[in-house]
């Protein structure tokens, strides 16, 4: 992997998004792969690593990250909530939506949403959770609802143990939101996966996104 890391390019809308998020919902100091590694050190149930840093596992190109986003399943976020106890705030978040996920509040506001955590009121979130909905325990896909699998096989494992999304479905995520940094990490992993997965990827995308532009990049 590179040492340097590739500065993240954003618009100017996308600055000016950044900065009044930051002024209604605060700052985030996101941990890393490897702090998230000892946070959910003990979690017994399979969680991973999605976005940005899911491709820099896979492609060893190091870029910027504005957060680290960890995903699990529906049916393990009571699971999850054992887990951190009392050490963090969770807040279930849904459309900006912001509610706590606590024993008054125990179910989050949409399973199809996210879990922000912090320490506290006056410290910075430190991980963006979306959800990953559940069909009777199997991996289900917010892109296309058909697309249910074990999690196994939608993700894989690096040589440190840490399991991350597969690229090509982390690059459909990311295709509805088409931003610079989605096409620069498309741009990066296309020429690294195999047939069977770009085929995979252009279908879905294709499919899903008729008329997309990355639909030229991957003929």
């Amino acid at each position: 992997m590179t040492d340097e890391r590739e500065p993240l390019h954003r618009t100017p809308a996308e600055v000016a998004e950044d900065e009044e998020f930051f002024r209604w919902y605060g700052p985030w100091a996101p941990l890393d792969p490897d702090g998230l590694v000892d946070f959910m050190a003990g979690f017994d149930r399979p969680w991973w690593i999605v976005g940005g840093w899911s491709i820099e596992a896979f492609t060893g190109i190091a870029r910027e990250h504005e957060d680290v986003d960890l995903s699990l399943l529906a049916c393990d976020l009571s699971a999850f909530r054992e887990h951190v106890g009392d050490r963090w705030h969770l807040w279930s978040n849904h459309g900006g939506t912001l509610r706590p996920f606590n024993d008054r509040h125990p179910e989050v506001l949409d399973v199809r949403s996210q879990v922000w955590v912090r320490r506290s009121a006056a410290d910075p979130w430190v991980i963006d959770l979306p959800v990953t909905p559940d069909n009777d325990g199997l991996w289900t896909s917010k892109r296309d609802p058909e697309h249910v699998a074990p999690v196994s096989d939608v993700t894989w494992i690096d040589g440190n143990g840490v399991r991350y999304l597969r690229p090509e479905i982390t690059l459909l995520y990311k295709a509805v939101l088409h931003r610079p940094k989605d096409d620069r990490d498309l741009a990066v992993t296309w020429p690294l996966l195999g047939p069977a997965e770009q085929e995979w990827l252009r279908e879905a995308v294709g499919r899903l996104y008729p008329g997309h532009g990355w639909l030229e990049l991957m003929a």
